[in-house]
């Protein structure tokens, strides 16, 4: 039943929601015929998926709540924060989605299986440490020859750095728990093909030499994380 009701969600919110809609809302806000129309589908599509009359009100209770995020979504995103709402609004989706499945499906969870789990403790301070501690630790680990590179003359994009090195440590710490350790390889070579042109194009050795030491960190941090894991949750 969860899986229909996310389903549906999907289909409602990204198949069937042309994006003049969605300009259409942005610009009318609580006044747009979209928005209702959107919200009926969502109403429509949970009904026909779930395929019993007796869950009438659970279409209802789903459409209506999906317009009233969306409402708020509106009212409160700017261009500036237009990506944060976007998520901030599938979360809420995707929230009541839980709810209401629990509501109407009497749905035992189990609370605090999690929090019993010394497995679920493992992982989430192996991503916390990867994800913000790491960033912060190479980037003091490297502090000492900022001075020595020279400024790059096109200005990136605000924090890609970060977020590629997030996401990079990330992907690597999942290979490895996952045992797909081929997978590694083909993110380093990829990664090499991108970072080829600039350094080809620079010819700074001490900005090659930086970039390479910062990648070496990154996988190399992330490596030893995903195998004590493993070694702990396994041992």
């Amino acid at each position: 039943m969860l899986v229909k009701l996310i389903l549906a969600h999907l289909i409602g919110d990204f198949v069937l929601q042309p994006k003049s809609w969605v300009e259409e809302k942005e610009m009318k806000r609580i006044k747009s015929p979209k928005l209702y129309l959107h919200g009926l589908i969502h109403g429509a599509l949970v009904w026909l998926f779930l395929w019993d009359l007796r869950f009438w009100m659970l279409a209802l209770i789903m459409a209506a709540v999906h317009i009233i995020i969306d409402v708020a979504k509106s009212y409160q995103q700017n261009k500036r924060y237009k990506t944060r709402w976007f998520l901030i609004d599938q979360l809420l989706h995707l929230l009541t989605i839980l709810a209401l499945w629990y509501l109407f499906f009497n749905q035992e969870i189990a609370y605090t299986y999690f929090f019993t789990n010394p497995g679920f403790w493992i992982y989430l301070t192996a991503v916390i440490f990867l994800t913000v501690v790491c960033g912060i630790v190479i980037q003091n680990i490297l502090g000492n020859w900022e001075d020595n590179i020279e400024p790059v003359k096109e200005k990136s994009l605000p924090n890609a750095g970060k977020y590629i090195g997030i996401l990079e440590r990330l992907l690597v710490f999942i290979f490895v728990v996952s045992g797909h350790w081929e997978a590694i390889g083909f993110l380093v070579a990829a990664k090499s093909v991108f970072r080829f042109g600039d350094l080809k194009d620079s010819r700074d050795r001490k900005l090659t030499e930086y970039i390479l030491i910062g990648t070496l960190l990154s996988f190399g941090i992330a490596i030893v994380t995903g195998v004590i894991v493993v070694a702990i949750t396994t041992g």
